[in-house]
């Protein structure tokens, strides 16, 4: 997410809210701002990009026109697939 607009308390605790939600759905996997550049970044799973979208657009700081959001999708590297050495 980028910064467009500057936030309030009300606006923050409702974006806490929602991250809380995605966390109870099971969703939410690492969330924060950027401690060396302006904006943050939710990570998130979702089934395929049109549930991404409405994810993100539903953040209240999106819906709000608070900030903007880019999305990308990322294949984890890990243990089980060995890091992907043989893909």
């Amino acid at each position: 997410m980028k910064n467009i607009k500057s936030l309030n308390k009300e606006l923050v605790e409702s974006h806490v809210e929602h991250l809380k939600e995605l966390k109870r759905q099971g969703k939410l996997v690492l969330c924060g701002p950027f401690t060396d550049y302006p904006g943050g970044m939710v990570v998130f799973l979702a089934e395929d990009l049109a549930e991404a979208t409405n994810i993100a657009q539903s953040d209240p700081f999106i819906a709000s026109g608070c900030k903007s959001f880019e999305i990308r999708t990322i294949e984890p590297a890990n243990d089980e697939n060995n890091y992907l050495l043989e893909k």
